[in-house]
């Protein structure tokens, strides 16, 4: 089965990110369950989680259908004291609106070094924060998010991603998120049916398909190797159609949360139609 939605809007609660899937015909969502831009929000309301179980029930989503998402300040490989604590406090605060949630990952971008760290530091420090987090939750997963690698960020190639895994742990706690499009931008061309062939070898190779916990689907604005992330509507970039009908066509992305990132929301009901027309029943 394919689960294919887009990153809905949570504006006046996160229940109401379940109506705004529906609509536009999703079997699948992913949501910020608190601001995003902020360090600190207010606790969630038991009406909040109660509307946001019951319409999930109501229209059909269950855990597995569904993709969290952190906040954009989280960096859980600050190299400053003040910035990681921060970041492990948000961290920790987000996977526990997720078990409030009933919900059972969250995706997260793995971080950056700000040029004040080695790379191999980096990643063993986010690996730590992950551990920390584990241990102080119950039944959720986190999802480390492929980057493009601009800047200072990490976790652009797929080493580095299984370096964090191999740190981690609690294995059964952790899983990855490929973006279509940061791969694209860090250099895995997977816009022709060989290279999708061989960037997903690559990917089995190195992580493993049963670390796979979603996937966001987006085109890219960018070209190959720019390590520039800028999403476009699926077709109209430089990635083009074919890696994401062969995504829906491959019984090894089934079962999971496949999200749209993509720039034009009054378009993701027909993106989202088309995904499902490539679906090879």
């Amino acid at each position: 089965m394919k689960y294919i939605g887009a990153h809905v809007s949570a504006s006046g609660g996160v229940e109401n990110a379940p109506v705004n899937a529906h609509e536009i015909g999703a079997t699948a969502f992913a949501l910020f369950t608190k601001n995003q831009r902020q360090w600190v929000a207010a606790p969630l309301t038991e009406t909040s989680i109660r509307l946001f179980k019951e319409r999930c029930a109501e229209f059909g989503y269950k855990p597995q259908q569904i993709l969290p998402h952190d906040s954009y300040l989280v960096n859980l490989g600050s190299p400053e004291a003040e910035g990681l604590e921060k970041s492990r406090a948000a961290f920790l605060d987000e996977m526990q609106r997720c078990e409030q949630l009933g919900l059972d990952r969250l995706n997260f971008h793995p971080g950056s070094h700000l040029n004040k760290l080695s790379e191999a530091d980096c990643l063993k420090r986010i690996a730590e924060s992950i551990n920390i987090t584990l241990a102080a939750t119950h039944g959720v997963t986190a999802v480390l998010e492929n980057t493009a690698g601009q800047g200072t960020n990490v976790g652009y190639r797929f080493e580095q991603l299984r370096q964090i895994i191999d740190l981690v742990d609690d294995k059964s706690r952790v899983g990855v998120c490929i973006d279509t499009a940061h791969a694209f931008a860090s250099g895995y061309n997977l816009a022709t049916p060989d290279g999708f062939s061989a960037v997903f070898q690559q990917f089995d190779d190195v992580i493993g398909f049963s670390y796979l916990r979603g996937m966001h689907l987006n085109d890219s604005k960018k070209e190959l190797s720019t390590r520039v992330d800028r999403h476009e509507v699926l077709g109209e970039g430089h990635i083009g159609k074919t890696v994401f009908e062969l995504i829906m066509a491959d019984a090894r992305f089934d079962n999971i949360p496949l999200i749209l990132e993509t720039p034009d929301e009054t378009r993701w009901s027909q993106e989202v139609a088309w995904l499902k027309s490539n679906v090879k029943s």
